[in-house]
């Protein structure tokens, strides 16, 4: 048995890949995961369709690979994503995704009954909608006899363990972003429970990152086309994941995966907790993460090329060049990248996106431009927080994700944030993370770090900031940095009116 798989069941997709002792990919399997929208700022999918698309990818993976070959996997999944289920593991409703926002107004009602600095200080998040929380605390206003039937509530990689290996077990990296998960104890938060009528039993054991957690059934092979006993190790968040996968333990050095949202994250020996990131633990099994979130990522500049352009093949290449023509600042033209509203630091769902000082000699390659240079400063903005508060220096960035592709996008992340960019040459680098989990969990490695240290991606690429376009950049950035804050009540009134106007 000389491979292990990591289980990537994002959003979107599934993918399966046999990942041998260094790091290499052998071979991969992919499925499709439907999602509905089924009213404005409703997204869910059917539980089920979890399981259905990671059995088509490992059937499709062990079309290629011998199964016996297979010593372990472990699963990365999308957070915060949740169903409930009653006792016999059927869904009582589609699985409430993270990108939903219906539990916008119980972020304030939760912050009202529990105080806001305390929901930070448990669970190292601070009050948003994105974690299963606030879908919970919605559940109980709209639909409070179907929660009072769920036997018990699952994320997704909670739910695929089960339907591999029979056991209701998952991980601390799973259940930590669900937002009901007490980060400096590892355990399920009673007191945030309480506030909705929940308990910790009505979720499922947590266990370390890295541990194995039982072995894939008869039934399940025969789904799946693994080998019956095939080890099942705890995985975890994909955001973390991804960490793992490019080899960001220890310190000073960051992840950034630029994909729909754009997500980075800086390893930590410490619990500590601040609105500026996120605190989720690492998959290490050691320390946290403190991670910086925009919900908009690839996903804007998709938004401008295909909306804009229909979709044309080659927009991107020629969007590219001509941006990159432009100096720093896009001759004047500043964006805020809010387009689905801020989370680090700022928290605020009403935000929205914004550019400021548009003019006629402004086209289509400034707006591109200035797109990937308000996603950089926001980074740039959320590292020097980081490391303001901690003391920790960040001296260099690992680039993953669509976005990383970019030659001008890496150029300009380096120069806003005035750090190296490396970019990875591993394209699945949460698949990967997981397999990290896998091979710690069937001992071919002692822990997380010595097996990253052998398996993690290789870096293809390495871009250094400009000391003079920093030195612009810095400019920019405190310009940056004061547009929230001016806007601020201008969003409110805004999406006052919005409300106001939708029930007239």
């Amino acid at each position: 048995m000389d491979l292990v798989v990591g289980i990537d069941s994002s959003t979107t997709a599934t993918k399966a890949i046999a990942w041998d002792r260094s790091g290499r990919a052998v071979a991969e399997g992919r499925a499709a995961v439907p999602m509905s929208n089924p009213q404005p700022f409703f997204f869910e999918q059917e539980a089920a369709d979890w399981w259905t698309a990671a059995c088509t990818a490992l059937r499709d993976l062990t079309g290629r690979v011998d199964a016996g070959r297979i010593a372990a996997l472990a699963i990365s999944n999308q957070r915060e994503t949740f169903a409930p289920l009653d006792a016999e593991g059927r869904a009582l409703r589609p699985g409430i995704l993270w990108l939903d926002e219906r539990g916008r107004d119980d972020v304030r009602l939760l912050e009202a009954r529990l105080g806001r600095d305390r929901i930070l200080a448990v669970v190292g998040k601070t009050p948003d909608p994105t974690p299963a929380l606030y879908g919970l605390s919605w559940m109980r206003r709209h639909q409070p006899e179907l929660l009072d039937r769920a036997a018990r509530i699952v994320e997704v990689h909670g739910f695929l363990v089960h339907a591999l290996t029979g056991r209701w077990l998952t991980s601390w990296g799973s259940a930590d972003p669900l937002a009901v998960y007490d980060l400096a104890n590892k355990r399920y938060a009673a007191e945030i429970l309480a506030a909705i009528g929940l308990t910790p039993g009505h979720f499922v054991e947590a266990r370390r990152p890295g541990t194995p957690l039982g072995e894939v059934s008869a039934e399940a092979a025969a789904a799946t086309g693994l080998r019956v006993g095939t080890l099942v190790v705890a995985g975890g968040g994909d955001g973390q994941a991804a960490g793992l996968g490019v080899g960001t333990l220890g310190g000073g050095r960051c992840y950034l995966n630029l994909g729909t949202a754009a997500v980075s994250g800086v390893w930590s020996a410490d619990y500590r907790t601040d609105p500026a990131w996120r605190t989720l633990t690492s998959l290490s099994g050691e320390g946290y993460i403190y991670e910086l979130c925009l919900r908009t990522g690839t996903f804007l500049v998709d938004w401008f090329a295909r909306g804009l352009f229909d979709g044309d093949a080659g927009v991107y290449a020629r969007l590219e060049a001509e941006a990159a023509k432009l100096p720093v600042g896009s001759d004047g033209l500043l964006l805020a990248p809010w387009w689905s509203g801020c989370m680090t630091p700022w928290w605020d769902q009403d935000a929205r996106g914004a550019i400021v000082g548009l003019s006629p000699e402004h086209g289509r390659a400034h707006l591109y431009r200035a797109m990937m240079e308000g996603i950089a400063l926001d980074e740039a903005m959320g590292v020097v927080r980081i490391e303001a508060a901690t003391g920790q220096p960040v001296r260099d960035i690992v680039a993953i994700g669509g976005g990383s592709r970019s030659d001008l996008w890496c150029r300009i992340v380096a120069d806003a944030t005035g750090r190296p960019v490396l970019r990875s040459a591993t394209a699945e680098a949460s698949a990967l993370g997981a397999a990290v989990c896998a091979a710690v969990g069937v001992g071919w490695y002692a822990d997380a770090r010595e097996a990253a240290g052998a398996m993690a991606g290789a870096i293809e690429a390495r871009i250094e900031p400009d000391a003079a376009r920093h030195a612009a950049y810095r400019e920019l950035l405190a310009v940056y940095e004061g547009l929230y804050p001016a806007l601020k009540d201008a969003y409110t009134a805004l999406a006052a009116f919005r409300r106001k106007e939708a029930v007239r």
